[in-house]
């Protein structure tokens, strides 16, 4: 098996450039998955990926071997440990690597249905942990405002673990245009005029409105919502993480929707 360790070799620059520059990833329309969870989700639910990298050290972890055994990948390009290792930001012990075409499905005709609608969350750690959570409440779509950290940034795909590949995921929406039109009720997430999550009813048709880490929703979307809602919390404490607020009235839609 023929090993690449040129700097010079165009598969290798490409897959440099899309770890580290999202103006490349935005220019070509692809991304890339960082380990045998990330490009096992995506070959279970989208099929064999754009091409698929492995380090040699790679090739020896059970876990890699496990996945090329299992018949659903093409044969990995394989690099070099040290060229696998110069892409930063898919570095890891299991040493596999995937380019896959970035989804960018049309807006939905009809109903939105539930939804999570994510107003400018700008840290990519959130941002996937929050793509996690609708995935595990049964969240099956969401929303991102224009201002959100890109989605489909290697550090939002970690977070996210798969839940990319588990929900639809539309960017750059118009929340609250959105908003507007929405056939249920749109609860924001806000500290002011708000209720206390729990009594509100977050079953059926209901869009959860989450807002920037610290200035919360907009003016112009928050006018737009039917009713505002907010996690009590102990003397002292401020707010929460965006992250956890979100994935509590998730949950909190799960728990009540399946009584």
């Amino acid at each position: 098996m023929r090993v690449i360790r040129s700097r010079d070799n165009a598969l290798f620059k490409q897959f440099a450039s899309l770890v580290h520059s999202s103006r490349q990833r935005h220019k070509q329309g692809l991304t890339v998955l960082d380990g045998v969870h990330l490009v096992e989700a995506y070959g279970a639910s989208r099929g064999a990926p754009h091409a698929l990298l492995a380090s040699e050290s790679g090739l020896t972890h059970p876990e890699v071997r496990r996945l090329l055994a299992g018949g659903l990948m093409p044969q990995p390009v394989v690099l070099s440990d040290a060229l696998f290792a110069e892409c930063a930001a898919v570095q890891s012990p299991q040493g596999i690597a995937a380019i896959i075409a970035i989804p960018a499905p049309a807006p939905p005709a009809g109903p939105l249905g539930p939804c999570l609608m994510l107003e400018d969350i700008q840290d990519p750690g959130n941002l996937g942990t929050l793509l996690r959570s609708a995935a595990a409440a049964g969240m099956p779509r969401a929303f991102l405002s224009p201002g959100c950290a890109l989605a489909w940034a290697p550090r939002v795909l970690r977070a996210s673990m798969g839940a990319h590949f588990q929900i639809e995921l539309y960017e750059g929406a118009n929340l609250p245009d959105l908003a507007q039109r929405y056939e249920g009720r749109v609860l924001g997430a806000t500290l002011h005029g708000a209720r206390p999550y729990f009594e509100a009813d977050l079953r059926g048709a209901v869009a959860l409105v989450i807002g920037n880490e610290g200035a919360g929703i907009s003016a112009d979307l928050l006018a737009r919502v039917h009713e505002r809602i907010h996690i009590p919390m102990a003397p002292g404490v401020e707010s929460l993480n965006a992250a956890v607020a979100g994935s509590v009235l998730m949950f909190e839609r799960m728990r009540q929707s399946s009584r």
